[in-house]
């Protein structure tokens, strides 16, 4: 995942209406089901399927380091046992992906996707919702790293765009925030608590689709810094939802950014 091309503090627009439901939702009200949603051990997205060393990675997917409880799933990283490709000691870590599960769910032209998320505090930690398909298809979400403490990473992979979305209100270590994005033929838009932010005016064309991949990376140190000690790094996420309808939109207003949910 590249760095985007610019910076920007877009000046808020009007919150767009009340959606329909879902036409794809994980609310992380039970335990994983793994194989028949989610893939946890691998990816085509990493060069290795299970680590990927060569994009500044010290993951090394693990299924267990992603729990859920209390209707949350909690990403873990910590210094594990594997020895990556390059001879680096591998941190385990949890990934979440659609590819290769039996739903195969896949996002398209015109959805629009929403998360809320506990960003981490811990260095070297690198959270992100993107997509990916046949080597390609990404779509950044969001990115964060916690040596920029009020800043996400909104990319556009496909046709091109991006920004650095700074706001130090909603966006800070240990705070939860709410992310949309739609995935439009002529631009992808990103909401953030609830507001558009950033339209690329690129899009991703008529007929792109690509699955999804929620997780948390943790730095090698080549952009950002790599974990100083042996503390274990955390992610939390509350929902992942997906829409399907011609114009942009954004769920309804939850708990208060910053708040628990």
């Amino acid at each position: 995942m590249s760095t985007p091309m610019s910076t920007l503090r877009p000046t808020p627009s009007s919150t767009p209406a009340t959606p329909p439901a879902p036409i794809w939702a994980e609310e992380f009200s039970s335990p994983l089901t793994w194989g028949r949603r989610w893939v946890g051990d691998t990816t085509s997205a990493y060069e290795y399927g299970n680590h990927n060393p060569n994009d500044n990675k010290l993951d090394w997917l693990d299924p267990s380091a992603v729990s859920v409880a209390d209707g949350v799933a909690t990403f873990t990283a910590r210094p594990g046992s594997h020895t990556l490709r390059n001879g680096r000691r591998a941190w385990t870590t949890g990934l979440l992906t659609t590819e290769g599960s039996q739903e195969g769910f896949q996002v398209t032209t015109g959805d629009h996707i929403e998360t809320r998320v506990q960003l981490p505090t811990g260095q070297g930690a690198w959270p992100a919702l993107w997509t990916w398909k046949d080597g390609d298809g990404e779509i950044d979400s969001f990115e964060y790293h916690p040596d920029n403490p009020n800043l996400l990473e909104l990319s556009n992979h496909v046709g091109g765009g991006g920004t650095y979305y700074t706001d130090a209100n909603l966006i800070k270590p240990g705070g939860w925030v709410t992310v949309g994005t739609t995935y439009g033929e002529e631009s992808v838009d990103w909401y953030v608590g609830g507001v558009k932010v950033f339209s690329d005016d690129t899009g991703v064309g008529v007929d792109w689709s690509a699955y999804l991949i929620l997780n948390l990376s943790v730095c090698a140190g080549r952009y950002h810094p790599a974990p100083s000690g042996s503390t274990p790094i955390t992610f939390a996420v509350d929902y992942l939802r997906v829409y399907r309808a011609a114009d942009p939109f954004v769920t309804l207003d939850g708990p208060a950014e910053g708040s628990t949910p």
